[in-house]
């Protein structure tokens, strides 16, 4: 197996879980983090050496280093020769392995579709080359890579088993020390160092705008623990560091105890989805990613819950348009919004409530069990 970040480390933990249950004695190994660490799994690599943002200077720098790891992976399993390969999300990386072991006869299952119907439409025909099977996540998925015959089966979303319809807002602020009555704002900007390096000053400084206008408000900040120092330095410079309470891990807590979300875009979106929470969902990346990613886009939404919803239910400022000023308002009006307009959020957590239902299977079982007819032909 490779989960390459944060994301697919959770997923591919959760998939482990189905696979040890109809194989007790199973070996995984390859490259992965300390959630498939928890199962069991013999990480060669950790999963955050893979951990890459965007397009351009971002990659190049890191790439030596990314292709000397997949040539090492490489000779490795071809010469274990593992039952299967399981490529956790990662594409870029995982693709072209995957191509390679097909290539030599070893089963290659890709956990989480590429977003071809999102961006990088080209991608399709690599598909088909590299992988025996795709486990989707969302619903619509396997209709769209069997039109290009690539067999896929849908298998919901982990998450959306692993968060409650319902979440308990109070018991996960009393854990965080927060009160009831208090007004909340939880800031996410991201989990990896350049998502860090794009965004986090500039959502810090829109928090110091909220503040302004709504003093009372109280900012929480989950933080990757590898990251809180720059996460912490940003705050520092936006002169918020002083209101803002910075907690290590803990997302789906903070999450569940806000609010209101400011919030990068990823998966961590679809997270506050499933906490049925409004957000205003923003982006940066280096000018050239930019470029590059901007003429791949093939539908108007960025953010995950507005592709799934198929429409705009919650606001993105992505690039030039996340200014501080601009996601500040944002936020305000979602916060203007729990006293003045009540019906807003209510249709908002309702729409979320049919994404949450729609995205519930037995995601571990239903994986297991494609992988094993994978296995057999």
């Amino acid at each position: 197996m490779v989960a390459g970040e944060t994301s697919g480390d959770l997923l591919a933990g959760l998939l482990l879980d189905g696979l040890r249950e109809g194989w007790p004695s199973l070996h995984a190994f390859g490259i992965g983090g300390p959630q498939m660490g928890l199962r069991g799994f013999e990480a060669w690599w950790p999963h955050d050496k893979l951990s890459v943002h965007g397009y351009g200077w971002e990659v190049l720098r890191r790439y030596r280093e990314i292709v000397g790891i997949r040539e090492q992976l490489k000779s490795r399993l071809l010469q274990q020769r593992p039952d299967v390969f399981i490529g956790v999300d990662a594409p870029d990386f995982n693709l072209d392995l995957e191509a390679v072991l097909k290539g030599q006869g070893i089963k290659t299952v890709h956990f989480v579709s590429p977003s071809v119907w999102a961006w990088r439409a080209e991608r399709v025909e690599k598909i088909r080359r590299s992988v025996d099977h795709v486990l989707c996540i969302f619903p619509f998925e396997p209709a769209l890579l069997a039109q290009h015959g690539i067999e896929a089966t849908y298998v919901g979303h982990p998450l959306a088993n692993v968060i409650p319809m319902v979440p308990d807002r109070s018991a996960a602020r009393a854990s965080l020390g927060l009160a009831d009555s208090d007004q909340v704002v939880a800031i996410l900007p991201g989990s990896r160092k350049s998502e860090i390096q794009h965004l986090a000053l500039t959502f810090f400084q829109a928090a110091a705008l909220v503040k302004q206008a709504q003093p009372a408000t109280k900012f929480i900040v989950p933080a990757v623990p590898a990251l809180k120092a720059e996460i912490e330095a940003a705050a520092r410079a936006s002169g918020l560091l002083a209101h803002l309470q910075i907690v290590e891990g803990q997302s789906h807590k903070v999450l569940a105890a806000c609010d209101v979300t400011l919030i990068a875009s990823g998966t961590a979106t679809l997270e506050a989805a499933l906490f049925k929470r409004p957000m205003v969902i923003a982006y940066r990346m280096g000018w050239l990613s930019w470029q590059i990613m901007r003429r791949k886009q093939l539908q108007p939404w960025v953010g995950l819950p507005n592709i799934l919803c198929r429409d705009f239910v919650v606001p993105e400022l992505i690039q030039d348009a996340a200014t501080p000023r601009a996601l500040a308002d944002a936020v305000l009006l979602w916060l203007d919004a729990q006293e003045a307009a009540p019906e807003k959020i209510a249709t908002l957590q309702k729409k979320f409530t049919a994404v949450h239902t729609e995205l519930q299977r037995d995601t571990p079982r239903m994986a297991a069990h494609a992988i094993q007819q994978v296995l057999q032909g």
